[in-house]
Parts: C-alpha cells; sequence; structure tokens
C-alpha cells in the first residue's frame, strides 16, 4: 500500500499507540484485500457495545485506547435502554460494566447515540458516492443500497480504526467493479411491508456474500427496503443489494441482466410466516429491527390507540427519534407498550427472561433464536399488536 508521509508517521507510532495500532489495522485490511491507499470517510459506525456480546475482554481493549475521532461517529446498539434499564429487568452488574463501556467511547468523541439506523439521526447526513466506515450489517446494507454510500462491512475494530484515522483501505464495495450485481433476483409475486423482511430472509442464505438485483412488481419505500436488506444480512451476508429501477446505482446504470437467475414465488414468502407456527402464544413481541422509523412509529401507534396491550410489547428505535416524536411515544406507551431505546431484543440480555418471541423483522428472526436461545415467531406490525392480545379500553 501507498502510504502519505502522515500515514507514514501514525504508523511509525509518532501519534501515539493508540493511533498507531488503528493504523496498523487499516493497512493489514488493506494488504490482505489488495488495497492500493487510504481514502478519506465522512463518519463511522462503531459495533461492539454490548456488554453481552464483547464481555469484559472487550471492555478492557476499549478502555486502553485513547486518542480523538477525526470523523463524525456513533455506536451501535448497547444491551440496555441506557436510561430505563430497571424498567428492562437488567441486573446492576450488568448495567454499570455497559455504562463503562460507553463512557469509554465517549472519551474518544464518539456520539454516545446507540442505535442500527444512524441514518435518521441529526447531523450524520450521508449522500451518494459517500465513503464510510460503517459496522452495523443492517446499516451497512441502507447506506450502500438504499442511499449509495459506499462502505465495506466493518468489525468493531476496523470501524474504531477509521473513525481515529478518519480513513480507511480503498477496497471491496468502495470500488466500482465490487459493486455490480452478480445474481438476479426475480420476485414473482405482489408484496407489501413485512413481506420484505421474508422476502430477504429466503433469499439471504442462497445469495451468501455477493451482490444482487432485483426484479419485482411493486416500488418499496425506505422501510420496506431496511427490512429487506437487514434481513439478507443476518440469513447470509449481504452488503449490498440494487432494484432495478429503485435503488440509486440501479437507475444511475444499465446493469446486464446476471446470468444466474433466483425466482422467489409467493408460497415461499407465506412459508416464513407459517414456519414458526410451533410457537403459538408469544411471551413478548418486539418491533424495531433495525430501530423504528418516525413512519413505523406513527403507523404502530395507530394501531395501538385507544387500546390495552395483555403482553410486554417492546418498540425499538433511536433515542433522537423517540425525542423528535414525544407525542407518538405518549400514544404507543399509553396502550402499555414500551419505546426502547439504546438497544434492542438481540442485543440485550433482557431477552433471555422469555422463552418465544414474536417479531417483524426478517433480521431478528435470523439472530434471536441463535443468539439469545428464544423461539421467534415472524408476523407483521399489525399481526404483533394482534398478538399482544389487545383489549378495547371501551
Amino acid at each position: 500500500m501507498y502510504l502519505t508521509n502522515d500515514e507514514e508517521k501514525m504508523l511509525a507510532g509518532e501519534y501515539g499507540h493508540s493511533l498507531q495500532k488503528a493504523t496498523e489495522i487499516l493497512v493489514a485490511l488493506g494488504d490482505i484485500y489488495g488495497a492500493e491507499r487510504l481514502i478519506p470517510v465522512k463518519s463511522a459506525q462503531i459495533a461492539g457495545v454490548s456488554y453481552k456480546t464483547i464481555g469484559d475482554a472487550g471492555l478492557e481493549w476499549i478502555l486502553d485506547l485513547k486518542g480523538h475521532v477525526k470523523v463524525p461517529s456513533i455506536l451501535n446498539p448497547a444491551g440496555m435502554d441506557i436510561e430505563r434499564w430497571k424498567d428492562m429487568g437488567i441486573e446492576p452488574s450488568f448495567a454499570n460494566k455497559q455504562q463503562k463501556i460507553i463512557e469509554a467511547y465517549a472519551r474518544l468523541g464518539i456520539r454516545t447515540k446507540c442505535t442500527c439506523t444512524p441514518y435518521y439521526l441529526e447531523g450524520f447526513n450521508v449522500g451518494f458516492g459517500d465513503h464510510i466506515a460503517w459496522s452495523e450489517s443492517s446499516a451497512v446494507s441502507y447506506a450502500n443500497s438504499v442511499i449509495g454510500a459506499r462502505t465495506n462491512r466493518e468489525g468493531g475494530p476496523s470501524a474504531l480504526s477509521a473513525a481515529l484515522v478518519g480513513k480507511t483501505a480503498n477496497y471491496g464495495y468502495h470500488l466500482d467493479r465490487m459493486r455490480e450485481p452478480v445474481i438476479a433476483v426475480k420476485v414473482d409475486c405482489r408484496l407489501s411491508g413485512s413481506d420484505y423482511g421474508a422476502l430477504g430472509y429466503v433469499v439471504g442464505k442462497d445469495i451468501g456474500n455477493r451482490v444482487p438485483i432485483f426484479y419485482m412488481q411493486d416500488k418499496p419505500t425506505n422501510d420496506e427496503m431496511k427490512s429487506l436488506g437487514a434481513a439478507m444480512a443476518a440469513s447470509g451476508a449481504v452488503a449490498l443489494y440494487h432494484i432495478e429501477g429503485v435503488t440509486p446505482e440501479a437507475k444511475a446504470n444499465d446493469f446486464a441482466m446476471p446470468c444466474e437467475v433466483i425466482t422467489v414465488e409467493r408460497k415461499q414468502i407465506d412459508e416464513v410466516y407459517q414456519a414458526s407456527t410451533h410457537v403459538r402464544s408469544a411471551d413478548i413481541i418486539t418491533v424495531g429491527c433495525p430501530h423504528c422509523s418516525p413512519e413505523e412509529l406513527e403507523e404502530i401507534a395507530l394501531l395501538v390507540s385507544g387500546k390495552k396491550l395483555k403482553k410486554e410489547m417492546w418498540v425499538c428505535t433511536a433515542r433522537e427519534v423517540a425525542q423528535r416524536y414525544p407525542e407518538l411515544v405518549e400514544r404507543i406507551e399509553k396502550s402499555g407498550a414500551k419505546i426502547v431505546c439504546d438497544t434492542c431484543m438481540v442485543v440485550s440480555p433482557a431477552t433471555n427472561r422469555y422463552s418465544s418471541m414474536t417479531v417483524n423483522s426478517g433480521k431478528a428472526l435470523a439472530y434471536v433464536p441463535s443468539m439469545c436461545k428464544v423461539a421467534a415467531k415472524y408476523a407483521s406490525i399489525e399481526d404483533c399488536v394482534i398478538e399482544a392480545g389487545v383489549i378495547d379500553e371501551d
């Protein structure tokens, strides 16, 4: 790799141990993947935040770091709602360790807004063609596919290294040739809402880490594309996809149809809903994986308005989004559902208190059984509310 004089000094340790280690990580990745140089990034989103997933070893590693990030940087979801962790049943010992992780990142200049949907935050704007270093799988998919920005699926250490250095290695999805579709998905049915999460759950297993282009009858909303990408990133490892005539790069480029084609029929989508029918009555209902958008909060508020819920229901979203729409939060929580910020059902130990869960997310459907050992059932947002056991106040 070619390094500038300043980058050589960072690598030699002239700017401190932490910056040296960060540069070593980026250079090592560049050498492995054949990058010719480092390139500036506009922002970073850093995984490795929940104490549930990183433990004491990860905490010690973060505490040892010194320095200050050079680009706007935020965190992935933590293991608890930072302000209402007691309401989630989190143990004080866990909360103490989690808070230390957040404080350690804050000392590096990272914004302690823990979310998998950084594109909803004020002042964290990302545009078409911007180079970034994001690490959460659904955020990576959304940035690459829906926005048309450019990021690899970074690990926590490499995203943090990019934040500290302000650059990343120029390989993978930062390059034009790596962003071209290599497999086609023909969707032979109409889709809406949670069908897109089911579609992603189905095809992600076949696509793996390749770049697909979808040919479909409907034009999905941004929320539907968010669900599609999140599910493919979880059941497979898809970090970038295109939809003919919809996503920005598919509109800007005349992509030829790839030779390999997958066809998806309605029965395959329906099977995702039906596959978990053994979960007859879930203990808890969760939505917001990835975190809910304002539009999704509004939909939930309409569904629960004037009603009370029998079962525990979490609505996960970014704290900034919840603070921006207090009237929606009030309407949702009046029903008995809980607005949960900073975390989600996948990375919080609070999930372990339940044996079965209904989710509206293909990503959660893929992760909750494996990472949380909790049986999961798939449903639309409307059916999630029905599953919660709604009783009219009248």
